[in-house]
């Protein structure tokens, strides 16, 4: 297997071109000001994580799913706006992660996939910060956070939340193209820290 910057090959994926952009349905404009509910979710760090009970800057970045090695991507899957990029989202977070370090603000993914499947996305990707795992719905229900349904899965659109203190102070959505994510989330908190 070939290397580029120390990561297999396999992992170094564009995102596909003319994929359709997801319209902004302001499914999302009810979260500025709200407070998280106080949620335990499984984390690939091997515990379990409260958003709501973290001090200072958080940013969660919501994503549909990461395609796993041998397992088919569902029929579609690149028609339907917004749910292509997950990795390429990922990318780009982990590469500007040394920079949310230096602004002292935690990083997260989150998806409604298995803490096993997002453990195997974590490892493979190598992601330096952990990916939490809302399988059973608690968190975007709480929060009434947009979904989809594809291939009997109901998994979260995408969007990107930045909290301070358990609340939310700003989100992106619908966020796109993904690879282009963790840069406005910089901008913004460049301009606002």
């Amino acid at each position: 297997m070939s290397e580029s910057n120390g990561l297999p090959q396999d992992v170094l994926i564009n995102i596909p071109d003319n994929l359709p952009v997801p319209d902004d349905d302001g499914a999302c404009d009810h979260l500025p000001g709200l407070a998280l509910p106080s949620l335990a979710l499984p984390s690939t760090s091997g515990t379990s994580l409260d958003l709501s009970s973290l001090s200072g800057w958080t940013v969660v970045y919501c994503y549909p799913m990461t395609g796993t090695p041998g397992r088919a991507i569902p029929e579609g899957w690149t028609a339907v706006p917004g749910a292509a990029g997950c990795t390429p989202q990922s990318h780009s977070f982990r590469e500007n992660y040394p920079r949310f370090q230096s602004l002292g603000v935690h990083v997260f993914g989150m998806s409604t996939q298995s803490t096993a499947d997002q453990t195997e996305a974590a490892q493979r990707l190598q992601l330096p910060y952990a990916l939490l795992s809302d399988s059973g719905h608690a968190f975007s229900a709480a929060l009434n956070l947009p979904l989809f349904d594809i291939a009997g899965m109901r998994l979260l659109k995408r969007i990107t939340l930045i909290l301070r203190d358990g609340k939310v102070v700003k989100h992106f959505y619908p966020v796109f193209p993904p690879d282009q994510n963790a840069g406005d989330v910089l901008a913004w908190l460049d301009a606002h820290l």
